[in-house]
Order: structure tokens, then C-alpha cells, then sequence
């Protein structure tokens, strides 16, 4: 639903960055990018952190060469925390790129807060939250304004749309959009009988 309604205004020209497990990999065959070198990833190393940096790259390429043209930087919630820093970096340069932090609460997937405070009342945390949760519905989006950009805490697509709307409107400043996904939610199954089948 995000992938949708992010691809639905983005620019044709725009540089797109991605970075995270399913948000890159689905990232990739759903938000288009029309022109050669325009979109930016970690490719099939899978490296995680470099997104912000591409994202920063790209935007003084395009203050250089085509002012206006925008960069758009699709990230996961664990992603955004190897480098989420260089958002300071970003404001600091005035650099309007669009971080859309797409934040499941977890590493391929987290906890709702319910789940997160049932768990809680059994022991410490430290012995019964899984590593790859993340604490849930961190407001990613503080860190932009911090630093002086624009940030937006989103839980619905028509929420999703307004910011994005503003945000790609706004050539002023950086903005952080936060975008709250169903912790538990997965791919869906995929039923390709050359993909599926048991008899080999």
C-alpha cells in the first residue's frame, strides 16, 4: 500500500533511493524510475547503511546539473538506524531530499504496542524482547526536525498522500515522512507453480 501510494506522485525524473530488506526488494518492483542511473541502491550485496549516503550524493549531482530535481529516499526503520545521523548532514547542506521511513517496528517485522507491553509484563526486556524488535512507533521523524527539516508522523494512506503532496511541493528544506505499517504483515504468498511446486 505504501510502494502504491508513493509511486502514484512521484516525479518522473526523480532519483530513487531504497534501502532495507523488503523495502528495498519491493521497492524495486513497484517505484519506477524511467531514466538510466536514476535509481540507487545496495544491489545484490545487500548492504545496509549506504542509503543516506546515495541520497546525499545524488542530491548535490542534482543541485549541480538540474536544480529542483528531486531525490526520494525510501528506507526501512532498521535501515534508517545505520545511518540515520546523516540527516544532520542533509539539513545542514539544505539538501531536499524526501527520507520516506517506511517503519514496521522491527527487522523484517516488529511488535504493535499491545504485543510490545504484554511482553513486557513477564520479565525485563532484556530477556524477552527478540533482537530484531524495535521499539515501537519511534518518531523517526524528530530527528529531521531537530535538525531544522520537516517531519511527519503518518498511520494511514491519506495521511501518506497529504505529507508526500506537501513534501514534493516544499523545495525549501529536507523532509522525514515516518510511515507506520502492520508490524506482522508479510509478503503475500506467492503461488508461481515454477516457484512453488514440490515435484522437482
Amino acid at each position: 500500500t505504501v510502494f502504491y501510494h508513493v509511486q502514484e506522485q512521484l516525479p518522473r525524473d526523480c532519483f530513487v533511493v531504497s534501502e532495507g530488506a523488503n523495502t528495498m526488494d519491493i521497492g524495486r518492483t513497484v517505484l519506477q524510475n524511467y531514466l538510466p542511473r536514476h535509481r540507487l541502491d545496495a544491489g545484490t550485496f545487500g548492504t545496509m547503511g549506504v542509503g543516506l549516503g546515495f541520497a546525499i550524493a545524488a542530491a548535490m549531482v542534482a543541485k549541480d546539473r538540474h536544480p529542483g530535481q528531486r531525490v526520494i529516499c525510501v528506507e526501512g526503520d532498521s535501515a534508517f538506524g545505520f545511518s540515520g545521523m546523516e540527516v544532520e548532514t542533509i539539513c545542514r547542506y539544505n539538501l531536499p531530499i524526501i527520507l520516506l521511513v517506511v517503519n514496521n517496528n522491527g527487522i523484517y517485522q516488529g511488535f504493535d504496542m499491545d504485543a510490545w507491553k504484554e511482553t513486557l509484563k513477564f520479565q525485563d526486556p532484556t530477556a524477552v524482547v527478540p533482537p530484531m524488535c524495535l521499539l515501537p512507533n519511534s518518531h523517526y521523524e524528530q530527528i529531521m526536525t531537530a535538525f531544522g527539516g520537516k517531519g511527519y508522523f503518518v498511520e494511514t494512506p491519506e495521511e501518506l498522500q497529504k505529507s508526500l503532496r506537501q513534501s514534493l511541493a516544499d523545495t525549501s528544506k529536507p523532509s522525514l515522512i515516518n510511515i507506520m505499517i502492520e508490524p506482522q504483515a508479510t509478503r503475500k504468498a506467492q503461488d508461481f507453480h515454477w516457484l512453488t511446486r514440490s515435484n522437482m
